[in-house]
């Protein structure tokens, strides 16, 4: 977790004022974090590397948080973090594949996904799960993202 997120390559796109973890003790505590609000459905999930079983990055589906609210909306948000040596080798496209079929199996017919506007790799993740792409809002996290919203789900990730 302190690998991932101390890394501005990966903070950089998260939020309004996107910083890195500065310390072991605030992966430890974000960890805890995390364990308190996971379930059977809504979650956060550590992705390994099939062939090496190495963390990889993480996966979630949690209640998204409104623009100028503190707390978490009714909306389902997927998303993804990933370590920078997993870039480029489809471990965000599949994992969040499998999150959501999880999450559709379990009875969630909407799930949206946000991505900093100048994130593309995430925004190609999206359009690889089939979600559409909604147009720019700034509804959740107090700054503007692209917003994509589930739809049919890809399952040939040849394209």
């Amino acid at each position: 977790m302190f690998d991932l997120y101390s890394r501005w390559d990966v903070q950089r796109y998260l939020g309004h004022e996107p910083k890195v973890m500065e310390n072991i003790d605030a992966a430890h505590a974000l960890i805890g974090r995390l364990r308190a609000r996971s379930g059977p459905v809504l979650g956060y999930w550590a992705v390994e590397a099939t062939a090496t079983g190495t963390p990889v990055g993480t996966v979630m589906l949690q209640h998204i948080r409104l623009s100028g609210r503190s707390e978490p909306s009714a909306e389902v948000e997927i998303g993804w973090h990933f370590h920078p040596d997993a870039w480029g080798h489809g471990y965000a496209t599949e994992a969040a594949q499998l999150l959501l079929r999880h999450a559709l199996a379990a009875g969630l017919n909407r799930i949206i996904a946000v991505a900093h506007v100048e994130n593309a790799a995430s925004r190609r993740v999206c359009l690889r799960l089939g979600m559409t792409h909604q147009g720019r809002t700034t509804r959740y996290y107090d700054a503007e993202y692209e917003l994509f919203e589930s739809g049919y789900i890809r399952t040939d990730l040849s394209h």
